[in-house]
């Protein structure tokens, strides 16, 4: 619980203000501490201790047998800084202006249809992960009080390379598995370290803006290669863009169309970037939850020289607020990212990385994607029932094979983003495929997640949305 500032420190404040907003001007007496104290109901002791706080500070001077005084303030302020502070003008660097203009993806806070990035933390294992969280606290001694490996908690590490190489078919030990604090700070470092300013970027079009942001901000020039049922056309960005330094794909669960990359595809992608020197940043963010068919491998695991970088994270599997994610790397560039690693935040809090270990080596974190997967395939299923009763005609669902959204193409030539815009006005978030689009997409849609929606909240946001496409 917050303790409210002391009394005479209320009294400081709000007569520092008042001489900060020009309301108590310089050469204005204040009044006496007696009649202070009887005004305002304090004792005079109380006064005479926020009179000598700015006194000391140098907002209020004492003049003896006279009382006090407001000081000079403004001239104690450089010409220059007291312009800026009334006229408000900043000036980033040009890095900044990027970073400042790009658009990423703002997670909600709550959950409402149809927030595509929520999970349903409702059927979160609190009980057990209550009673992980109280072993590791009685672990607690001063070793585990100093700061932790900048690669992260070793246990952690090593068990994340075993679920990957059983679960994803990674190629990987621990040592090549950098933790970090999301999978947005994984591509922040990635486009730190191996994007120069105007190299030329690979992204899927459409797709996921957090990525394109990291890319802008590094200076990257972006280029959109499109996308079709077969994921990333590979034939496409070498037409564009033949020397690229880099390729961000999501090959298992595409962003936002739902598609999933062909082997063809995944071969072409890993000869072209051998052959460029370029690199492949895959983001497997939620690639565990398929439900007509098994999880497909990662790019990485069919990687022979050495030119994947892997991207996980625990945000959509356990819950956002943990803030873990991973990296896992090609071995020569594991200590360029630990460094820069360490010149960002140093490391993500061991207490949690011990908490997350211990979820994984006792069989609990594999469990518990199996119960997400079946509670998700479920709710998928109300979900593709109720589109078809309600918007029949009007949209026309795509990819709802895999993971906790999926993308709904309007069947004629609608202004999604207005639709967008209905749609928020009724209470629902329903982002517009156009949004994820650097080039104009061909189609028209909405993206529309489900899997942290109840059976009847999905009815009812779709008889809404219904509503709304007119």
């Amino acid at each position: 619980m917050m303790r409210r500032p002391l009394l005479y420190h209320q009294i400081y404040q709000r007569l520092r203000e008042s001489i900060l907003s020009g309301q108590l001007r310089r050469g204005d007496r204040l009044p006496s501490t007696r009649d202070l104290a009887a005004d305002a109901g304090i004792s005079r002791k109380t006064a005479e201790e926020a009179y000598a706080q700015l006194r000391a500070e140098g907002f209020v001077v004492r003049r003896a047998g006279s009382g006090s005084y407001v000081a000079d303030v403004e001239s104690m302020q450089p010409k220059t800084v007291r312009e800026v502070l009334l006229t408000g003008s900043r000036k980033l660097s040009q890095r900044g202006r990027v970073i400042g203009a790009a658009t990423a993806c703002v997670e909600p806070s709550t959950v409402r249809a149809f927030a595509a990035a929520s999970a349903a933390l409702e059927a979160f294992p609190v009980a057990l992960w209550q009673q992980l969280i109280s072993r590791n606290a009685r672990r607690i001694d001063e070793s585990s009080l100093t700061y932790g490996d900048p690669a992260g908690h070793e246990p952690l590490r090593e068990a994340v390379a075993a679920y990957l190489g059983n679960a994803r078919g990674v190629r990987c030990d621990a040592s090549q598995v950098v933790i970090v604090s999301s999978s947005q700070q994984a591509l922040d470092l990635v486009a730190r370290l191996v994007v120069d300013p105007g190299n030329e970027a690979w992204v899927e079009d459409p797709g996921y803006p957090g990525a394109k942001a990291a890319l802008s901000a590094a200076g990257a020039k972006l280029i959109p290669v499109h996308v079709d049922d077969e994921g990333l056309d590979v034939g496409s960005g070498i037409a564009q863009a033949p020397n690229a330094r880099l390729a961000y794909v999501t090959p298992s669960n595409q962003y936002p169309l739902g598609v999933t990359m062909s082997l063809e595809r995944r071969l072409l992608v890993l000869d072209w970037a051998q052959r460029a020197g370029a690199w492949i940043v895959e983001d497997d963010y939620d690639s565990e939850f398929r439900y007509d068919s098994r999880p497909l491998s990662s790019i990485q695991g069919l990687d022979r020289h050495g030119r994947v970088i892997y991207i996980g994270t625990f945000t959509k599997v356990l819950y956002p607020s943990l803030r873990l994610g991973y990296l896992v790397l090609p071995k020569d560039l594991v200590q360029p990212f630990i460094h820069a690693r360490t010149q960002i935040d140093g490391h993500p809090s061991t207490f949690m990385q011990s908490v997350v270990a211990d979820f994984i080596a006792g069989g609990h974190f594999a469990a518990h994607i199996r119960r997400m997967r079946t509670l998700y395939r479920a709710r998928r299923d109300v979900f593709v029932e109720a589109a078809q009763r309600h918007l029949r005609g009007k949209l026309e669902l795509i990819n709802t094979d895999a993971g906790l959204r999926a993308t709904g193409l309007l069947t004629s030539r609608r202004d999604d983003r207005e639709i967008s815009r209905r749609a928020e006005r009724a209470g629902i978030e329903a982002p517009p495929l156009s949004r994820y689009s650097l080039a104009p997409h061909p189609r028209r849609g909405l993206v529309l997640g489900y899997a942290a929606l109840s059976p009847h909240a999905l009815r009812n946001g779709l008889a809404t949305l219904a509503t709304v496409i007119t």
